[in-house]
């Protein structure tokens, strides 16, 4: 995928290898993610190339099977995205009410659902997802990646704008420029003939982890469990790789985590294997976010969150109460802490009081 080869290699072997591929070769090209802006001048959008294909999509959500040519006439959007990638989940609002507002003047907004993690393959689990989120627009699954190597994409998120004629005329790229991509919207939406096209633009007032990052005090990256990705691991004596360990905390330093407790680590998570084990990370954001679910079978697992040492009070996620208590019920990105003060440096753990939680990855915002 990185390189831009094709990847059928991917679905042809076990599940458990495609996800190891896929995370080795999908972490490298989403780092320092560019985007491209909307130019000035709209009357001039130039022509980047041809809508591809969508039928490499495994499964619809929300629609029946759309093609090229169902879609020819109309403007269609497609927004590459993943349910537990942070990125994707602060430009959805936007997405959802462009695809609301221009519905009825010709608009198709087309998410294309491709797995960063093994359980985003999960028909149940998107399915859980596109419900909760709202998501309303059609939805293809894109576990074969697809219709991602027929656009030859390579981020989380990633908007393509596609006029009347099945011309790619505009992209963006990771999150922002929100205002310049739905004033290619309505610049599309007047090519093909569309009357009385609002000249506005939507006000989204986003909460939870939906709400853009304050970028301008957000000090720490995105950071993988699984030892496949993992950076800055201070637990004494490392990674016992694929086997059960019992770790120990560490002194951390800023962007520095560690385990503490009985744990197996995967190349793409870390499963408790007993009950009170911990999760540490020195960090500096106002949210801090982690992916994380129940093992095979298991049932929710509760667990506790401290921040400095102390319950979280007005600096709880949404996730949490304010005395840091929580509860994992599915595979997805939980929000546990929102500073509600000024931002510094802060030492975030995670107690789990029952076995069976998988953890993936910490994001920030």
């Amino acid at each position: 995928i990185a390189l831009g080869l094709d990847t059928g290699l991917l679905t042809r072997i076990s599940a458990a290898g495609t996800g190891r591929l896929e995370q080795a070769l999908l972490t490298t090209v989403g780092r320092g993610v560019p985007t491209n802006t909307a130019p000035a001048d709209l009357n001039n959008l130039p022509v980047e190339g041809v809508m591809p294909p969508l039928s490499g999509a495994t499964t619809w959500i929300n629609s029946p099977p759309l093609t090229r040519e169902q879609l020819r006439g109309k403007v269609v959007v497609v927004d590459f995205w993943t349910y537990s990638c942070i990125n994707c989940l602060r430009a959805l609002p936007y997405v959802r009410a462009w695809a609301e507002k221009y519905k009825d003047q010709g608009l198709v907004v087309i998410g294309v659902h491709t797995p960063e993690f093994a359980f985003e393959k999960s028909e149940a689990n998107v399915r859980e997802a596109v419900a909760r989120l709202g998501v309303a627009y059609p939805v293809a699954m894109d576990n074969d990646f697809a219709v991602w190597r027929a656009f030859k994409n390579q981020y989380w998120p990633a908007h393509y704008f596609i006029d009347g004629q099945g011309r790619i005329r505009h992209h963006h790229f990771g999150e922002g420029d929100y205002d310049g991509s739905e004033r290619v919207i309505q610049q599309l939406l007047k090519e093909a003939g569309a009357a009385d096209v609002a000249s506005d633009l939507v006000q989204v007032q986003a909460q939870g982890a939906e709400a853009a990052a304050d970028m301008a005090q957000l000090a720490s990256p995105e950071t993988y469990i699984g030892y496949a990705r993992a950076e800055n691991f201070r637990s004494p004596g490392g990674f016992a790789r694929d086997a059960v360990k019992t770790y120990g905390p560490a002194a951390l330093q800023l962007n520095d985590w560690s385990l503490a407790g009985s744990w197996r680590v995967t190349r793409e998570h870390a499963a408790l294997t007993a009950p009170g084990g911990r999760l540490a990370f020195r960090f500096k954001a106002r949210d801090l976010h982690l992916v994380m679910g129940p093992g095979q079978g298991d049932a929710g697992v509760r667990f506790r969150v401290r921040i400095d040492g102390a319950a979280p009070g007005s600096d709880a996620g949404s996730d949490i109460d304010a005395q840091g208590l929580g509860r994992i019920d599915r595979q997805r990105l939980y929000q546990l802490i929102r500073q509600a003060g000024p931002v510094g440096e802060r030492t975030f753990e995670i107690e789990f009081l029952d076995p069976g939680v998988q953890v993936f990855a910490f994001t920030f915002g």
